[in-house]
């Protein structure tokens, strides 16, 4: 339905804009006086329907071979090469009718070869104008569609994010961390009153995380510790955490919930995987004027059943809206055991 209507409104334009050519021509020889002689209208009828089909022709051979943006950019020799044959086939064809109709002054005939050459000047700004024209439509046209495009793909990773946040806290982890405190009620009073309240703190910042683009690497690093105090108390012994943190990296802006993903995944697919367990390790810190982000834990690569799953790819997606090509993240195994994930986004104000 839409290529029809595109192709309704192409032809209203194409008529459109030779019948403009052939009123404003009338226009100027009366304007200015031009004696309007007997072969005036035929020879601009002419023009007109010879234009209407030789730009049509163009048109489709642009198409043929994919000569509209951003193809064109690599294709111009190709674009030069059609476009110089369609003019002289349209000034060629325009000359030949002439000779063929006498659709000249007897008085000043030339012959057909200058002739060929005078029009050949005198006509071909009517099909560079056409190109132009149709150029500058496509080039808006492309413009629009690209930043359709990027409010959707703004839109759909906005979407991932939310549902990313929302599968953060999975229901397996709160009955887990229920059962945890439920369980630490009579044993300890006072550690199953901190439990809540640091399972509150997780569950107010899983909520509250939409609504912001970044917040402040202290405030996601007390959320983690948070969470991971509550895994401590499933794992006991089996977890180990270590914290390696630059405090000038503290202010930085990071997307909400990342490092929390990060040290979910870790502990999923590496300390619970491991009957002895294993360490966490959180580095932050500056290098080469970024902001460097690291969760390591024990375990191999071949442990994750998807590497590239949903989490790992909503953060890469984040990464992207956010920062651009200013941001990465990687993932992978090292020496002794370790895979280690890492985010590098670019340092918002000076470090001290």
């Amino acid at each position: 339905m839409r290529t029809k209507s595109k192709a309704i409104l192409y032809w209203w334009c194409q008529m459109g804009g030779w019948l403009l050519y052939g009123i404003t021509m009338v226009f100027f020889a009366f304007v200015f006086d031009s004696k309007i002689n007997s072969i005036f209208y035929p020879k601009l009828l002419v023009i007109i329907i010879s234009g209407l089909f030789f730009t049509h022709v163009l048109r489709e051979l642009i198409k043929l071979f994919h000569l509209l943006p951003p193809d064109l950019s690599k294709k111009w020799v190709q674009f030069t090469g059609v476009l110089m044959l369609i003019l002289v086939l349209f000034n060629l064809t325009n000359s030949a009718i002439a000779e063929w109709l006498h659709l000249y002054n007897p008085k000043t005939k030339v012959s057909v070869d200058k002739r060929f050459l005078v029009n050949l000047v005198s006509d071909s700004p009517l099909i560079l104008v056409w190109v132009s024209i149709y150029y500058l439509w496509h080039y808006i046209e492309l413009g629009t569609k690209t930043e359709f495009q990027k409010i959707k793909l703004e839109s759909l990773v906005k979407e991932m994010e939310l549902k990313t946040i929302k599968s953060h806290i999975n229901p397996h982890f709160i009955f887990n961390a229920l059962n945890s405190i439920r369980a630490l009620v009579d044993e300890n009073p006072e550690r199953a009153r901190t439990a809540i309240t640091e399972l509150s703190n997780l569950l107010r910042s899983s909520m509250q995380a939409e609504k912001q683009e970044t917040v402040p690497f202290e405030r996601e690093l007390n959320i983690v510790k948070d969470y991971l105090a509550l895994e401590h108390i499933r794992f006991e012994d089996r977890l180990m955490v270590e914290y390696d943190i630059d405090e000038d990296t503290l202010d930085q802006p990071i997307p909400p919930m990342m490092l929390q993903t990060l040290v979910e995944n870790a502990i999923k697919h590496g300390i619970s995987k491991a009957k002895e367990g294993g360490t966490i390790k959180i580095i932050s810190d500056f290098r080469q004027s970024h902001h460097e982000l690291i969760v390591q834990n024990s375990g191999t690569i071949s442990e994750i059943a998807d590497p590239e799953g949903f989490g790992l790819q909503s953060t890469r997606s984040r990464l992207k809206l956010l920062f651009g090509d200013k941001a990465s993240f990687t993932i992978e195994a090292t020496k002794n055991n370790i895979v280690e994930a890492k985010i590098i986004m670019p340092v918002q104000g000076v470090p001290a």
